[in-house]
């Protein structure tokens, strides 16, 4: 009985240790995740860059100005990036400059930009720190003379001493492309109640004569762009609720091999069915339509 008792005790002492070693493991506290970043995973490319196929700028539509709707989307003010405060201007009405523009491309393709819609390399939009967004802007290379008319809809560059970040095609529709950044002007224009019979807006003769050259082609309003088809189909079904017009979904290849679907309205003729069709839009919370010409 001794024996059996003592051979006991030592397998015991010979197993207890494992055993202590095995419950203190057991018990030890797990360590809490690592907190990711807000905008971690948001981009699958970490430096921005350039379509693989050629754009041609004669395929880019041209923005026309229209009198807008705007909403708090993108507007709050002030607002803080990267530890620095910005104001959004009260209008845009008398805004002149001259810097340095860059461009910004496949990176953001298809993301949200400040005001919820949908980043489109392929039109010409633009990014600027205190323009109340959305506005409109002419925007001439000082290099080689070209211009162009771009809808702000996004904030930015934060960095460097550029004065605007333009979309990927505005930058080949100036001529700067291949290089980066160019020497710009900027001119704000207002789309005011005398110019709506004529659906155009200027700041000079000079815009006048460029926008009236392009008013006779057909002229589009575009809802919003969307990656997911589902998406846009909801969004179409929606407009075609509030609207006689034709609504259709223009689905377009990207670079990097995926889709962008585009809702539009029209053609529409009408400058003042334009502003019409803008204003029960942006009431039904459908985004912040824009009109385009092809």
């Amino acid at each position: 009985m001794n024996m059996i008792v003592s051979s006991a005790v030592l397998r015991i002492s010979i197993v207890s240790p494992i055993l202590l070693a095995l419950i203190a493991c057991s018990s030890a506290p797990v360590p809490a995740p690592t907190p990711e970043s807000p905008n971690a995973g948001r981009y699958s490319i970490s430096q921005d860059r350039a379509p693989t196929r050629i754009l041609d700028p004669s395929s880019i539509p041209e923005v026309i100005p229209e009198p807008l709707n705007r909403t708090g989307a993108g507007n709050r003010s002030p607002y803080t990036v990267l530890g620095k405060s910005y104001r959004v201007l009260a209008t845009e009405e008398g805004y002149f400059e001259r810097g340095v523009a860059s461009w910004y491309g496949e990176k953001f393709h298809g993301h949200k930009t400040s005001n919820g819609e949908v980043f489109d390399m392929f039109l010409a939009s633009a990014a600027h720190k205190s323009l109340p967004i959305p506005s409109f802007l002419r925007v001439t290379n000082l290099d080689n003379n070209r211009s162009i008319v771009v809808r702000v809809n996004d904030r930015g560059p934060f960095h460097g001493d550029r004065v605007i970040d333009l979309s990927y095609a505005a930058a080949v529709k100036l001529g700067y492309a291949d290089r980066g950044t160019a020497r710009v002007q900027l001119e704000s224009i207002v789309a005011s109640g005398a110019s709506r019979d004529r659906g155009v807006a200027t700041t000079s003769s000079t815009q006048n004569e460029t926008l009236r050259a392009i008013s006779t082609a057909s002229k589009y309003l575009q809802i919003g762009a969307f990656s997911e088809l589902s998406t846009a189909r909801e969004v179409s079904s929606r407009v075609e609720e509030i609207t006689s017009l034709p609504v259709f979904i223009r689905s377009v290849n990207t670079s990097n091999n995926k889709i962008l679907h585009r809702v539009r309205v029209g053609p529409i003729s009408d400058s003042g069915q334009i502003q019409r069709v803008s204003q029960s839009v942006v009431a039904a919370n459908l985004g912040s339509p824009y009109t385009v010409t092809e």
